[in-house]
C-alpha cells in the first residue's frame, strides 16, 4: 500500500514529498453576480456605467428599478440580447452604448426609444440594419466592426449626424442606401469593400467622408457634396486626382498609400489646409506641384514621403517643396519647416 505523503520515484523507489504550504491571496479579485451591480445604486440614477464586467444578460441588472435613467454604458461585456431594453424608461434614455459584446440582432425593443440620441453598437455580430425607423431624433449611430452587408432601413433617422459602419462586409453604396439622410454630417466606411463611389447625393450636407481600405479605382460621384470639407481615400487603388470641382470647400485630402502619378486638378481648392499623399508614385517636377498648389492661401501641411519624387530627391526634397509651395506652408512629412 502506498503512503499518500510519497510520490513515485521514476527510477522504482520511494521518497518522501516535500510539503506544501498554501499562501493566501490578499488580492483576490471578487466578481459578484450581475444582480448585485446595480444594487448600490439609489433609484434615481441618471446614468449606469458598467464596463468589462463579464456580464452575460440585462435581465440581472433590475434595470426596471431606474425611471430617470439618461445613460446605459454596458461596454466589452459578454451580452448577447438587448431585449431587456424594455425596461427601461422611454422619455428618460438618450444614450445607449453596447460597444464589444456578442449582440446578433437588434431588437424590436429598441425602436421605442424616440429620444434616443447615441447609440453604439460597434464590435457586435450584427448583420442587419433594423428596428431602428422610430428613432427620429438619433445623432450618432455606431455599427464599427460587425457584419453588416447592406446599409439599410436608415431613411426616416432625418436627425442623423454621424453614422460609422467602418470594418463591416459592405460591398456597395446602393440608390436608396443614403436616402432621407440629408443633415448627415459625417460617414465612416473604411475597410469595407467598396468598389465605387456612387449614389451619394442624397447625402447635401456631409461634411466628413472616410472611405479608407476599401477597392475604390477612381474619384467620382462627389457633385453634390458641396459642403465636403474632409475627404479621406487612404489605401485604395486610385489612379488620378479628379472629380473635385465641387468640392469648394474642402480643407483636408488624404490619398495617401494609392497608385496616383500627378498633383493635378487641385488649383481651386483655395480652403485646402491639408494634403496627405504619402506612399503613391508621384513623379513629376517641384515646379509643376508648385503650379498646382504653390498659391492655395491656407495651405498649411504636405506630405509626399514615399513617392518618387521624394525618393529620387532625399536631399533637396524639402528645400524644393519650400520653394515652390506658398508661404502658408509649415510642415513636410510630420516635421515642421521652421525651428
Amino acid at each position: 500500500m502506498s503512503d499518500s505523503n510519497q510520490i513515485n520515484d521514476p527510477q522504482g523507489g520511494n521518497e518522501p514529498s516535500l510539503p506544501m504550504e498554501v499562501i493566501p491571496d490578499t488580492h483576490e479579485e471578487y466578481i459578484g453576480a450581475d444582480s448585485e451591480l446595480t444594487d448600490d445604486l439609489p433609484d434615481d440614477t441618471e446614468v449606469i456605467d458598467l464596463v468589462h464586467l463579464k456580464i452575460e444578460a440585462m435581465e440581472d441588472l433590475k434595470l426596471y428599478r431606474f425611471k430617470k435613467l439618461v445613460q446605459l454604458c454596458l461596454r466589452q461585456n459578454l451580452i448577447e440580447s438587448i431585449s431587456e431594453v424594455d425596461s427601461l424608461p422611454v422619455e428618460t434614455i438618450r444614450d445607449l452604448d453596447f460597444y464589444d459584446n456578442r449582440i446578433k440582432h437588434i431588437s424590436k425593443n429598441i425602436n421605442k426609444f424616440v429620444n434616443l440620441e447615441n447609440l453604439d453598437l460597434s464590435f457586435n455580430k450584427i448583420k442587419h440594419i433594423k428596428n431602428l425607423d422610430n428613432l427620429v431624433n438619433l445623432q450618432n449611430l455606431y455599427f464599427v466592426q460587425n457584419k453588416i452587408s447592406k446599409i439599410e432601413n436608415l431613411s426616416t433617422l432625418k436627425n442623423l449626424k454621424n453614422l460609422e459602419l467602418g470594418g463591416n462586409e459592405i460591398r456597395e453604396i446602393e440608390p436608396d442606401s443614403f436616402k432621407g439622410l440629408e443633415n448627415l454630417q459625417e460617414i465612416w466606411l473604411g475597410k469595407n469593400s467598396i468598389p465605387k463611389l456612387i449614389n451619394l447625393h442624397h447625402l447635401k450636407n456631409l461634411r466628413v467622408l472616410s472611405i479608407q481600405s476599401n477597392r475604390l479605382k477612381k474619384i467620382e460621384g462627389l457633385e453634390g457634396l458641396e459642403n465636403l470639407e474632409e475627404l479621406y481615400l487612404s489605401h485604395n487603388y486610385l489612379t488620378k486626382i479628379e472629380g473635385l470641382e465641387n468640392n469648394k470647400k474642402l480643407t483636408i485630402i488624404d490619398i495617401t498609400s494609392n497608385a496616383i502619378t500627378k498633383v493635378e486638378n487641385m488649383k481651386h481648392l483655395v480652403h485646402l489646409t491639408d494634403f496627405w499623399a504619402s506612399f503613391n508614385k508621384i513623379d513629376q517636377s517641384f515646379e509643376s506641384i508648385g503650379e498646382e498648389l504653390g498659391k492655395l492661401p491656407e495651405l498649411d501641411t504636405v506630405y509626399l514621403e514615399g513617392n518618387p519624387i521624394q525618393l529620387k530627391n532625399e536631399t533637396s526634397y524639402r528645400r524644393k517643396l519650400v520653394m515652390n509651395l506658398g508661404p502658408s506652408l509649415q510642415k513636410i512629412d510630420a516635421t515642421y519647416i521652421r525651428g
